[in-house]
């Protein structure tokens, strides 16, 4: 970790690190985003809970302020709930077909995006140029052509 943005404590006061940074975009989350944020505030509640007396200082300060940040999450999370459509939208899976290959990707919230797992935050170039696309329609991604072949709300598709 970077020393730059800890302050050195001689023990007269507690540490303070810079909070984690809050995205200025709306706090969308699907269900599962919102678990995601609850089971992340009960695991840093029950680490500072447990560790308090077996670890330094540095490791409460960050418990506390990741505490601080999820908590915030949790505050301002709007909780959608995907509704099928033709049109591709906030927690929509979406097939995708060019002529060797076929992927999967779905639109989350921003703490559960995870591109390596086909999870697409919505503020991502990506979804921004799925969003309001249907089935047929094709996109350009780098020096590919890929058709849209399916639109759910699950990940069970018939094709």
């Amino acid at each position: 970790m970077s020393r730059a943005f800890v302050k050195e404590s001689d023990g007269s006061e507690p540490i303070q690190l810079e909070e984690r940074q809050i995205s200025p975009d709306r706090n969308f989350v699907t269900e599962s985003g919102l678990a995601l944020i609850d089971d992340k505030i009960e695991q840093l509640k029950q680490q500072l809970a447990l560790d308090n007396v077996k670890i330094d200082e540095m490791e409460i300060a960050q418990l506390s302020r990741d505490l601080r940040y999820w908590q915030a999450r949790r505050t301002s999370a709007e909780a959608i709930i995907p509704q099928q459509d033709d049109r591709v939208a906030f927690g929509h899976y979406i097939m995708l077909e060019d002529k060797d290959n076929k992927i999967t990707y779905r639109i989350v919230g921003q703490d559960e995006a995870d591109p390596n797992q086909g999870l697409l935050s919505y503020t991502a170039p990506l979804s921004k140029l799925l969003i309001g696309k249907s089935v047929g329609e094709e996109v350009s991604i780098g020096d590919r052509i890929w058709e849209i072949i399916a639109i759910k709300i699950t990940t069970y598709y018939d094709k």
